[in-house]
């Protein structure tokens, strides 16, 4: 029986693709560049993607950190080197920018099954944790991939071959022909603003305000909420929050700082939006209380967030601001007390005399 010619041309072509998509599959499984497969090349693999959600869960389970601060981007300037020395333990920045409460629970979760003795853990609260619909809106337009934070190496395999990890991977081999810088640092850390010599103040303030500068004034009369309404208003990610506070061990640290966004982006004093950001902090602060977590809020009125020279935009502190705050969340632990000045709060702590209320932390020089 003879064959047209035809055939013979359609054979080769699919046999050329099958080939070419084999070794790309090959190329991806050998390069791995998320730290994914369990059979691929021994070599060093920074972090070289643009999303975070594909990152850290390799950076989590790389077994070089005990210690971790999770967050959104308002967390992503506090430097883990910092950390190290002033809380002890060795710290990864495991914030992602727009990062859900729910997506920051997948991390979080992975951490605490992944690492065996947890030391420090740092949630840097924000809005998220206080919307209503957290367990509802949980993902963003950022791809997020439920299957590497399980406990299977082998299923990531199918999900590997895509356009995205290619390009990831090529980014792995122009690394190591020194032709490309990492995306992140391997402790997680990124100063993802501009250097401080860019920093003007029309542009900033434009940022901040979305147009002239203003001042945010107090409601008046401020709004009336009855006890009714107030029952009424749903935290769901808290019981997130309770469940992964509670998982650690007694020996642990956690803390809950709320993070200082500008005052422009607070709910205005007086507003029913205040009065229900101010019930969000109650509910942390007796979680707080219950499960033995330090609870500190810079998130609040203050000579800090009412500057814009300590902004680059209505979110985003400078690098100087994240010091601060590294400082602050030790002297809240080491003095138990609020801030002098009233920059923060120190909304709960453990109880004196237990082991996270007794903390190697505080015993830390000044």
């Amino acid at each position: 029986m003879r064959h047209s010619p035809w055939t013979g041309y359609v054979r080769t072509a699919v046999g050329t693709v099958v080939g070419l998509v084999a070794a790309l599959y090959l190329f991806v499984l050998l390069v791995d560049p998320y730290g994914d497969v369990p059979f691929s090349l021994p070599i060093e693999r920074p972090m070289m993607d643009d999303n975070q959600r594909f990152l850290y869960p390799g950076l989590v389970r790389s077994g070089r950190f005990d210690s971790a601060v999770f967050g959104t981007s308002t967390s992503r300037l506090l430097q883990p080197a910092h950390l190290n020395a002033l809380f002890g333990g060795r710290f990864a920045n495991l914030a992602m920018n727009s990062a859900t409460a729910w997506e920051q629970t997948q991390l979080a979760d992975l951490f605490l099954r992944t690492v065996a003795a947890p030391r420090t853990v740092v949630f840097g609260l924000d809005r998220v944790w206080c919307e209503a619909n957290a367990d509802v809106e949980r993902l963003t337009f950022r791809p997020f991939p439920p299957w590497m934070y399980d406990d299977d190496p082998w299923n990531d395999l199918l999900y590997l071959l895509n356009g995205k990890t290619l390009e990831i991977a090529g980014r792995l081999v122009e690394f190591h022909l020194g032709r490309r810088r990492p995306r992140l640092g391997a402790d997680g850390y990124e100063v993802f603003v501009p250097p401080d010599s860019e920093w003007d103040r029309v542009k900033v303030e434009q940022k901040i305000y979305d147009g002239p500068r203003r001042t945010v004034e107090p409601q008046v009369p401020p709004a009336v909420v009855t006890d009714a309404e107030r029952n009424a208003w749903r935290f769901p990610a808290l019981d997130w929050l309770a469940g992964l506070v509670r998982r650690l061990p007694e020996e642990s640290t956690p803390i809950l700082a709320f993070m200082p966004v500008h005052v422009i982006s607070q709910p205005r004093p007086g507003s029913v939006e205040a009065a229900r950001e101010h019930a969000c902090k109650d509910r942390v602060a007796a979680l707080g209380r219950t499960l033995g977590a330090w609870v500190v809020d810079f998130r609040m009125p203050s000579r800090v967030t009412a500057d814009d020279a300590n902004y680059w935009d209505n979110l985003h502190y400078r690098v100087a601001i994240a010091d601060w705050i590294e400082r602050s969340m030790a002297d809240a632990l080491r003095h138990r007390a609020d801030a002098p000045d009233g920059t923060w709060r120190l909304l709960a702590a453990p109880p004196a005399g237990s082991p996270r209320g007794n903390s190697r932390l505080v015993s830390l020089s000044d």
